[in-house]
């Protein structure tokens, strides 16, 4: 008796004798999430023989994870990444500097507070002339708080100057696989997908600065007349951009999930740490609702697509209680997303055989079962310690040059 081969096993054959059409659909999560996928990205392409991060069938990529994605089609693998973003082992003018994200939104203060004296002007005539109530003058003084209190402009620069080195591209038309940086059109709460044709013509670095423009901490980012914020709002990760190509596999990361607490756990109860964790746990709870549902309906929509989505255990309070602006600790943490990817590879190893098997990949079994792998070769030296390094380094040069 025969039994009826499903649609995937169907294609199973025929995909094994062609190269597969992989596509890859980084979520946002700002500096953590680039972190976090980073380190996984690094675990699946060394554990997954047949998997080039560089040389997939396209890209999506939202705030953070538009960053890692645009860096991938443009032929940075994961581990230069890595050199640049976590690692500082990479040249000087492809290091990428934490404190770019922190520089203050002068522009914006500047333009907002020549707006405050005419609309102090107006608030005080709608007040005491018309005898409009205080609340409504204050609406009309909101007007000149600033839409972002940190500037963007020098991370697109570096971005810019990234893309436009020898072998890459800042223009989308030019790269040799599909690149797409979702936005969010503020004036119409539409999602842009930017690189798609008839969106293809705006630079990269400009694309990707204005789908990390997340609404509050950066302005809006202006391209042709249009005012475009992160494009998370409208889904976490549009990987339906992809799946209507026709691709075969879709990998999927999403490195914001809610935290789940218990009484053994780290952090027993949220409501203790106050607001900021209050926020952050409804922020990743409303993040990853929204993907559980998208998935639900790619699996519906696109039934020959093997979609793989990995994230962080709910139970991590590491990468929950993160501080990602702290050079040692982002290295600590890529260590970290990558030991734990390749854990949830080898608890996943028998469904994901299968899966994988479908498309000609396999999982390198060896280097799954190596527990002397690490993502990065030592722990970074404290500020202390790099300080000493440097002045043990010129005091040596002194005596040298003494000596001689």
């Amino acid at each position: 008796m025969t039994t009826k081969k499903t649609t995937k096993q169907q294609r199973a054959t025929g995909t094994q004798q062609r190269r597969p059409r992989i596509g890859l659909a980084l979520a946002g999560g700002g500096p953590l999430g680039a972190i976090y996928e980073i380190g996984a990205l690094c675990a699946l392409e060394e554990a997954i023989a047949g998997l080039d991060c560089c040389d997939c069938e396209g890209y999506v990529g939202i705030s953070a994870g538009g960053f890692i994605a645009a860096g991938l089609a443009n032929g940075l693998s994961p581990r230069q990444l890595c050199a640049a973003f976590i690692d500082g082992s990479a040249a000087p003018a492809e290091r990428f500097e934490p404190a770019r994200l922190l520089q203050p939104a002068w522009d914006e203060f500047g333009q907002r507070a020549r707006r405050l004296p005419a609309l102090l002007a107006r608030a005080g005539w709608d007040s005491l002339v018309k005898r409009r109530s205080l609340l409504a003058a204050a609406e009309r003084l909101g007007r000149a708080l600033p839409t972002g209190l940190l500037s963007s402009e020098a991370l697109a620069a570096q971005l810019r100057r990234q893309f436009e080195q020898p072998g890459r591209s800042d223009d989308f038309r030019q790269l040799k696989r599909r690149l797409v940086l979702v936005a969010t059109d503020l004036d119409s709460g539409e999602a842009v997908p930017f690189g798609m044709p008839g969106r293809d013509h705006v630079p990269i670095s400009r694309a990707a600065q204005a789908s990390a423009a997340l609404p509050g901490l950066y302005p809006p980012v202006e391209i042709e007349g249009r005012h475009y914020v992160d494009g998370a709002l409208k889904k976490t990760i549009h990987a339906s951009l992809l799946l209507d190509e026709g691709v075969d596999l879709l990998i999927c990361l999403n490195p914001l999930v809610p935290y789940r607490a218990e009484a053994s756990a780290p952090i027993p109860s949220l409501v203790d740490g106050g607001l900021p964790l209050v926020l952050s746990q409804t922020l990743r709870s409303l993040i990853r609702s929204r993907l559980e549902l998208g998935l639900r309906g790619y699996e519906n929509s696109h039934p020959d697509t093997d979609i793989l989505l990995f994230e962080p255990d709910p139970g991590d309070a590491e990468i929950f209680m993160a501080n990602t602006f702290s050079y040692s600790k982002r290295r600590h943490l890529a260590e970290h997303a990558y030991q734990a990817t390749r854990a949830a590879l080898r608890e996943r190893a028998p469904r994901l055989r299968e899966q994988l098997g479908r498309h000609g990949l396999a999982l390198r079994e060896e280097v799954l079962a190596d527990a002397s792998r690490r993502l990065l070769s030592s722990p970074a030296p404290t500020r202390t310690e790099a300080a000493l390094q440097r002045l043990r380094a010129d005091l040596d040069r002194l005596e040298a040059a003494y000596a001689r």
